[in-house]
């Protein structure tokens, strides 16, 4: 007798916990004076067996059930969270009145609207959300009129007449990158996570001699891909040899005749900020290109994907093929490369050389590792490049629409995480393992209280 009052007991609680958690997850939100009447359910699915954490969620305009949405009528909401409690009247007083006030059926998560191609219509929403292993995710996107909320910018970027030219710039908290040259891309590490490109390019302050607390630039960049790069495969009697746009016949003769460069800012989010960069007229002797490459910074990650997109692309062979890479690190000891992936380990690095006249020592770091990441789809083919500086470089095969993207990463010894070889390269094993399974997302119908 006992026993079935146990398990009678059990199976009501089972009961009741399960209406519960299908009421907060079916509710509809409400904050403070904020009852919004139309909401659109999102499924978010992760296909692997490990769990993400603020896994990055883009939803196009075009997917949603219909796109005449403002900027300012969406609120993403995940009813698996806890709801905010009203806040006290000194919070209000300390953080103004668009603090977020009492909630209902889930919490409120920071967002972005983000107009890719610049024509007035925002193109993308874009989130980062928790989710578990193979878990099948509900969220919503209210859709009513709302202003209370404010976040910090976790990403930045920006342009600066930096160094007598200019640069583009993108960070997260942890890693930074910029153009200085235009097309190898520079890498900045932070001890602390912060963001600071602002005072660098806006002070013209040298990356190397950067205030300690601001961090400093980790990579000697010179004639090598960088912390990333692309070119072309356009000579297959000589595999070794890469083409590169400011590597050609007419380099240093000015933008009439040689290979010309335009930057802007797409977007400078809170979660995720882009860098456009376009290449003009370069011209190898083999060959006619134009290409734009969108660099990405994340928040929260160590990484940014960086989109190449060829509007011109006519090559004499029909061999040509893409080519992206990142350097040998300095002093580098160890490297990894298994299918679209490969790292350089370096030790003992010095990335600021001595300089007597202003009785500088140098200065040394322990560890730093870089790596590149190629999505499978690309069918990519890996090569050490022993020409410019010595490279890891992918060759891939052109695609039909000319586009191929790929991740860049970096770590070293005195960031707040990645700091050692073991650390980097399991950072780098799962991230290759996200981005070539990312997850999908479901956009269901609109709905009506």
């Amino acid at each position: 007798m006992r026993l079935r009052n146990v398990i009678g007991f059990i199976m009501l609680y089972v009961l009741v916990f399960a209406d519960f958690a299908y009421s907060q997850a079916s509710g509809w939100y409400t904050e403070g004076n904020f009852e919004p009447h139309r909401r659109i359910k999102l499924t978010i699915t992760n296909p692997l067996n490990v769990d993400r954490k603020d896994c990055p969620m883009c939803i196009q305009r075009t997917d949603l059930p219909f796109h005449n949405i403002p900027q300012r009528y969406i609120t993403v909401v995940d009813p698996s969270l806890p709801s905010n409690p009203e806040p006290t009247d000194e919070e209000l007083r300390r953080f103004s009145g668009y603090l977020i006030r009492k909630e209902e059926f889930g919490h409120y998560i920071e967002y972005q609207m983000d107009d890719i191609d610049r024509d007035g219509i925002w193109d993308e929403l874009f989130f980062l959300t928790d989710i578990k292993a193979r878990e099948n995710k509900i969220m919503y996107l209210y859709i009513e009129e709302a202003e209370r909320g404010l976040y910090k910018h976790r990403t930045h970027a920006g342009i600066g007449y930096y160094g007598r030219h200019m640069v583009p710039f993108w960070e997260a908290e942890y890693i930074g990158w910029k153009l200085w040259f235009p097309m190898s891309v520079d890498m900045h590490g932070k001890r602390e996570p912060m963001l600071t490109a602002y005072p660098e390019y806006t002070e013209n302050l040298s990356g190397y001699y950067m205030p300690y607390e601001l961090g400093t630039d980790i990579m000697t960049v010179s004639a090598t891909f960088g912390a990333g790069g692309i070119g072309l495969f356009e000579v297959p009697s000589q595999p070794d040899s890469v083409s590169r746009p400011e590597y050609n016949f007419r380099t240093g003769e000015g933008p009439y005749t040689s290979t010309r460069y335009a930057f802007e800012v797409i977007f400078n989010g809170p979660l995720r900020s882009m860098i456009k960069a376009k290449t003009m007229n370069w011209e190898t002797g083999s060959g006619q290109y134009e290409v734009e490459q969108y660099y990405t910074a994340y928040a929260h990650k160590s990484y940014s994907i960086c989109r190449a997109v060829f509007t011109k692309f006519l090559p004499d062979e029909g061999s040509t093929a893409f080519a992206c890479g990142i350097r040998e690190i300095m002093s580098q000891y160890n490297s990894f490369n298994e299918g679209g992936t490969a790292i350089s380990f370096g030790k003992d690095l010095l990335i600021r050389t001595p300089d007597e006249s202003i009785g500088e020592k140098g200065l040394k770091v322990d560890f730093e590792g870089i790596a590149l990441v190629v999505k499978d789809i690309y069918k990519p083919e890996y090569s050490n490049i022993k020409g410019l500086g010595g490279n890891h470089v992918f060759k891939i095969p052109v695609t039909t629409d000319h586009k191929f993207e790929y991740m860049i990463l970096g770590g070293w010894s005195e960031g707040a995480v990645n700091r050692n070889e073991k650390e980097f390269k399991q950072y780098v094993l799962d991230e290759a393992l996200r981005y070539n399974n990312p997850a999908r997302v479901k956009v269901h119908e609109l709905e009506h209280k």
